[in-house]
């Protein structure tokens, strides 16, 4: 982060630079160096504003020290297979979210860090995408209506996808890390999902989920 403050610090110095050349090099009509002056004012400002929106990506992602919890889930049975989901995020109000399905699916991004950017000490930081319903039967999965919940907002530019699609750009980030967890939904079921550096996992968390995984996993 500091690095494209730094970087974002810079590119927008340079930008009123090239901008003050500009309307100096207007003023005494040499335009062929007032041209190359707005070309350069421009790359600048486009440089600056990329590093100050990634500044702002990275800050939307929270920092992974260990294993550690990052929410908790209940359900409530709606009708038949529509459930309603109580997302408990630590730090964030709660939330109710309609699930259709007989499972439910958490996504979460995860970004690491590679040499050079190991030498900072970095910690990898995560974002939980979104929350989804599912069906056991590959059948129902494609052919019946599925719910998906965003948990976080869209970003105009991401670390992580600008990571992933542009490494060249961001060394000493691995992005890697899609990473996913899903079990069954029962009513009164609650789940922890914690995430580790390199995978997301979801625990039963009372009896009612308990025995719903152990039949689950006796399919």
């Amino acid at each position: 982060m500091t690095i494209l403050l730094i970087v974002g610090g810079l590119f927008t110095l340079l930008t009123l630079f090239f901008f003050g050349r500009t309307v100096r090099c207007t003023r005494q009509r040499r335009l062929l160096r007032a041209g190359g002056s707005v070309f350069s004012s421009a790359v600048s400002a486009v440089i600056a504003t990329a590093a100050v929106t990634l500044t702002f990506s990275y800050l939307s992602y929270s920092r992974l020290t260990a294993e550690q919890i990052v929410s908790s889930i209940e359900f409530r049975r709606v009708s038949g297979e529509e459930y309603q989901a109580r997302l408990m995020i630590p730090g964030e109000k709660d939330r109710f979210l309609n699930l259709r399905g007989d499972e439910w699916q958490m996504d979460a991004r995860l970004v690491n860090w590679t040499p050079p950017a190991t030498i900072l000490g970095l910690d990898p930081i995560y974002r939980l995408e979104r929350l989804s319903g599912r069906y056991s039967e590959i059948d129902r999965e494609i052919n019946e209506a599925r719910t998906v919940h965003a948990l976080s907002p869209s970003q105009p530019i991401d670390v992580w996808q600008v990571a992933q699609r542009f490494p060249i750009l961001l060394p000493g980030v691995d992005a890697y890390y899609g990473t996913a967890t899903y079990l069954p939904m029962v009513d009164g079921a609650r789940f922890e999902v914690s995430l580790s550096r390199d995978a997301l996992i979801a625990r039963p968390a009372n009896d009612i989920a308990r025995e719903a995984v152990g039949k689950w996993d006796q399919r």
